[in-house]
């Protein structure tokens, strides 16, 4: 049995990462079920077993790299000289992430058009839950006013991930990154105390 768990784990992440090169490489629309599953010796059964469908490989493949994208925010945060500053430094390293190829066509194109509001994904809670927490620790400690800490927390990430979603959909992200990050700094500022 235990073999049996490790070979559905090995097959699941054989899987994850055909799709996430094809859907980074050709899109997900694009990306056939039987190129995902030939190109690492699998069936479409395994797929659909692992799965459901394309679609949940998708959600799958946007949670990895959604997760992988919040623990770089993370870290650019810790390279900070206070929290407010990390706070900030992760959203603003999050919105520039849109500009990475993968993360731009898989996370902030197809999946939101595929998947729907990003703001409902697993992923999202978790980075939620963080800002939430250290905007509670900020408005305790008297660095934030006294807003709602849902409030506040929801509405910093909701511009993180818009900017990001603005970047990535911009004909000319490069232009648009820099208005992006100004703008997200500007309205994280009228937070503070």
């Amino acid at each position: 049995m235990n073999r049996r768990a490790e070979k559905m784990a090995e097959n699941k992440a054989k899987l994850i990462t055909s799709a996430r090169k094809a859907f980074a490489d050709k899109g997900f629309a694009a990306s056939s079920m039987d190129d995902l599953t030939s190109n690492v010796g699998l069936t479409r059964g395994a797929l659909y077993h692992n799965f459901g469908d394309k679609k949940g490989l998708l959600a799958a493949v946007v949670e990895q790299i959604d997760s992988e994208m919040a623990l770089k925010a993370k870290a650019e945060g810790e390279h900070c000289a206070n929290e407010w500053e990390g706070l900030l430094a992760e959203g603003t390293a999050y919105i520039e992430m849109a500009l990475v190829p993968e993360v731009q066509r898989i996370v902030l194109l197809d999946g939101p058009a595929f998947l729907g509001d990003p703001s409902q994904w697993p992923s999202q809670s978790g980075c939620l839950q963080s800002t939430f927490k250290k905007v509670d620790r900020l408005i305790n400690c008297g660095v934030l006013k006294q807003v709602d800490v849902e409030a506040a927390s929801r509405l910093l990430n909701g511009a993180a991930l818009n900017a990001a979603l603005w970047v990535a959909a911009s004909s000319s992200p490069e232009e648009v990154l820099p208005k992006a990050v100004e703008a997200f700094k500007t309205l994280s500022m009228g937070l503070l105390k």
